[in-house]
């Protein structure tokens, strides 16, 4: 069973959360979910769910984190995982991730995954970008993290914003190296 960590920060795109939880939930990974409650409040929002009625609902292995709790297993680098994913992720997150600044057990967990070298897939979810954001992201690229911005294909048709959510949970399924079924894939 892999093991990874899911980082639900305060970006609009909820649906990439959820969807990522039942992805990962459905291939038999143990998760490690730290949400900000600004991210549980905006899950809330847009999908009309409480988060923690959700992952209940799933029925799969989710250990969820409080967010201020910086002794939890995330913040530690011997916590052995597949990776690390926030989805989605807000230019606060990335900024602090960007420079260092673990004040959270979202940031710690990033953190460490960049320390340890381990995967750290951020889906950063805003529009238009200021050269701040692309800068940030560019250093977060340079210390070993992959940039994901929730911008998924068309080239597969879909008919339904979850077959936009789920092209998007495919790929970072991918990028973790876990198989995922049906993923859509391209046929040249």
């Amino acid at each position: 069973m892999k093991r990874v960590i899911v980082g639900l920060s305060g970006a609009s795109g909820a649906i990439y959360a959820a969807n990522l939880l039942e992805h990962l939930t459905a291939v038999g990974c143990e998760i490690n979910l730290i949400a900000s409650s600004t991210g549980a409040a905006i899950f809330n929002q847009e999908l009309g769910r409480n988060l923690n009625d959700f992952i209940a609902s799933l029925n799969g292995q989710i250990i969820a984190h409080a967010n201020n709790d910086l002794a939890a297993l995330p913040a530690s680098g011997s916590f052995m995982h597949a990776g690390m994913v926030i989805a989605p992720c807000s230019m606060r997150t990335l900024a602090a991730v960007a420079g260092g600044l673990s004040d959270s057990l979202l940031t710690r967990a990033a953190d460490v995954c960049i320390k340890e070298r381990r995967h750290l897939i951020m889906m950063t979810r805003e529009t238009p970008l200021s050269l701040i954001h692309i800068e940030n992201m560019r250093r977060v690229t340079l210390a070993g993290a992959t940039i994901m911005p929730a911008s998924p294909g068309y080239y597969h048709q879909p008919q339904t914003i979850k077959d936009l959510a789920d092209f998007m949970s495919e790929r970072v399924l991918m990028q973790l190296g876990i198989q995922a079924p049906d993923a859509t894939a391209w046929k040249g």
